[in-house]
């Protein structure tokens, strides 16, 4: 069938003014109706079955789809330089709060000399979560990639820029479909390559979403979705002498007790605590309404030929 450029229905006009998160996006499913002037409108976006969810740019309690109906989540970070551990853990919540599988690919290993030493720091800060090091040029790692996308499985590539999504992405489709860039040299930031969500069939295999380079990942995350990511530190909270523990200077804290016994990074405590606030502060502006500005343009695209 090709592209087809459709507008909005009056039913999807109307889901978006209660909720910006039914706009489409890229892993929908969609019913479309063909009129006989040739025009094509978009009737219904399909309930999905995962979503990929970040903050919207102005900061309210309705979030953005990255993606949708994806299966698995790979938050593809780069060894070259040093992998950000603190990025690692706010993708893999954004990648737990979608309902997906998360996994961590690390790629870049053949530019450093210790590739699975520095894998298990990252493992040290995603307990659960299967860690790949995989290398486009070398081929390393590429056929474990391929597994995650057999059976018609969706894969969502997310992670900075100059971590290789799309240099990935060509490489697990056989051919040069997405442009690559370089790093700069002085220090290691990539350049935007991918600059809109893509998704690729590939051949007799699954679909793999490439994503742009998040800059800061801004998150609509839950408690749910923190424990997921942060299932370490939970495990030891739930040991506390008090239920209502802060783990802040209680007695009887399982969690201050794991970080004097050298048993959890105290960097890594600050940052849950960090993500906590965060899903609490979202928890707290979560207030439903129709936005007049959305429904403003999308009534504008509807009669836009």
């Amino acid at each position: 069938m090709g592209a087809v450029r459709a507008t909005y229905g009056g039913d999807v006009l109307r889901a978006v003014a209660a909720d910006r998160m039914a706009l489409p996006a890229v892993g929908d499913w969609t019913a479309v109706r063909d009129w006989p002037d040739d025009r094509v409108t978009l009737e219904a976006v399909l309930p999905r079955r995962t979503a990929i969810v970040r903050d919207s740019a102005d900061r309210t309690s309705q979030g953005q789809v990255v993606a949708a109906n994806v299966d698995v989540v790979a938050i593809v970070e780069h060894l070259d330089p040093d992998p950000d551990l603190g990025r690692i853990e706010r993708l893999l919540v954004l990648a737990w709060g979608s309902g997906a599988q998360p996994v961590v690919v690390l790629t870049k290993p053949d530019l450093v000399p210790d590739p699975e030493g520095m894998g298990d720091e990252v493992a040290a800060v995603a307990p659960g979560v299967e860690i790949l090091l995989v290398s486009a040029v070398s081929g390393t790692g590429l056929d474990e990639l391929v597994a995650l996308v057999r059976n018609g499985r969706t894969l969502a590539l997310v992670g900075p820029s100059g971590a290789g999504k799309s240099t990935l992405t060509n490489a697990l489709a056989g051919v040069d479909l997405m442009p690559t860039g370089s790093v700069r040299a002085r220090d290691g930031r990539g350049r935007h390559t991918t600059t809109h969500r893509e998704l690729v069939v590939l051949p007799g295999r699954g679909v793999i979403v490439d994503t742009p380079g998040l800059r800061a990942v801004g998150l609509v995350a839950d408690d749910a979705a923190v424990a997921g990511a942060f299932a370490d530190v939970e495990t030891l909270a739930a040991r506390c002498r008090f239920r209502d523990c802060a783990h802040v200077a209680e007695p009887g804290c399982a969690v201050l007790l794991a970080v004097a016994d050298g048993e959890l990074d105290e960097d890594r405590l600050t940052r849950w605590r960090k993500l906590r606030r965060e899903a609490e502060r979202n928890a707290a502006r979560r207030t439903p309404g129709p936005r007049r500005g959305v429904v403003a343009d999308l009534e504008a695209k509807r009669h836009r030929r």
